[in-house]
């Protein structure tokens, strides 16, 4: 996938503005770094996600909209809830890894993740293992490296379009646990009224 500079620049102009605006939002002064705008970035879907998957019971863990029977629907196939936040694991490991040079963990075979990691503790350790690379592949970014080319699956991308299909696509995975959630009555934490 190919990403003209200019957008490029106008995504990264994006996340320095953000992070100005937080900063000066929360009262302190906040000079903005160009890793600290994807670092929030990253915390705030990270959150999310965590709080999300710690919100589904362990008996609905492996739950799947499969399992209803929705009339005119089409979810014949689709991932659990527990192979969803796996295969997110699996691809943040797999993009990050790709930033830090660190080696994938054991047992990655394909997007899906490694098949003896079951349990809800295992795949939660998994997750935050996997965003803990994140933290660390982000701490690498600087301005001068970001349109550096790196190999990934097979071509080349820039590092900082790396770090953004991470959170693109940690996005994606989120709005579909929400849906999970939903479909099996539990309110995500984050749609929760504050008290």
């Amino acid at each position: 996938m190919k990403i003209p500079t200019t957008v490029l620049k106008t995504l990264l102009l994006s996340c320095i503005l953000f992070g100005v605006i937080q900063g000066s939002s929360s009262g302190r002064p906040s000079a903005p770094s160009f890793p600290g705008a994807i670092e929030r970035q990253l915390n705030s879907i990270e959150g999310q996600i965590v709080r999300a998957a710690e919100a589904m019971p362990e008996d609905k863990f492996y739950f799947s909209p499969e399992s209803l029977d929705l009339k005119g629907s089409e979810f014949k196939g689709v991932r659990t809830f527990a192979g969803q936040i796996k295969h997110l694991a699996t691809d943040n490991f797999a993009i990050w890894s790709s930033i830090t040079g660190d080696p994938l963990p054991d047992g990655i075979k394909d997007v899906n993740g490694p098949e003896n990691i079951k349990t809800k503790a295992e795949i939660m350790k998994f997750l935050k293992e996997s965003f803990a690379l994140g933290h660390k592949a982000i701490e690498t970014l600087t301005e001068k490296n970001a349109i550096d080319m790196l190999p990934f699956r097979g071509s080349k991308l820039p590092r900082l379009d790396l770090a953004f299909y991470a959170l693109t696509h940690a996005n994606e995975h989120y709005g579909q646990m929400v849906v999970y959630l939903r479909m099996c009555g539990i309110i995500p934490p984050a749609s929760m009224p504050v008290k």
